[in-house]
């Protein structure tokens, strides 16, 4: 099934690439490795602020993180020309912006990676890192970049 018709399925619209908002460009591809900037979540357009264990839930998290990888998706395709050219999605590093007493960053994270293996398949399962940090970029709760083999 073709990438694009799984997206149709789920009711997802890839968005365009954001405009990088510092000294970085989006995307760097070296040989079949695709290398996607980190993106942060986004609830109406607008920087989705907070922090786990002190003023947002694990729950709105995984929103959160899923809203990302619906970002990341519009990047990655942007940087491909053609998801269906996606081998395997490698890796996941995601950020959330948490107390120190919050121990609920990997849930937060399966936001993403739950929706990047239901439009994948098999080539979505991926390593994976997530880290609690004390601040992410405007505040924002989650930051996550990717990295993909492509065809």
């Amino acid at each position: 099934m073709s990438i694009y018709t799984k997206l149709a399925e789920l009711n997802i619209t890839l968005p365009p690439v954001a405009i990088p908002a510092a000294a970085y460009v989006p995307f760097v591809q070296t040989g079949r490795l695709v290398f996607l900037s980190g993106h942060i979540a986004k609830k109406d357009g607008k920087v989705w602020v907070g922090q786990f264990g002190k003023n947002i839930s694990t729950e709105d998290g995984k929103a959160a993180a899923r809203a990302i990888a619906i970002d990341l998706m519009g990047t990655l395709h942007a940087a491909v020309g053609d998801l269906n050219r996606v081998k395997r999605i490698v890796k996941l590093m995601s950020l959330v912006n948490s107390t120190g007493d919050f121990t609920e960053q990997h849930l937060v994270t399966n936001g993403a990676s739950e929706l990047l293996g239901e439009v994948f398949g098999a080539k979505g399962a991926h390593a994976r890192s997530a880290f609690g940090v004390a601040q992410i970029p405007l505040g924002a709760c989650v930051e996550i970049e990717l990295i993909a083999e492509v065809d």
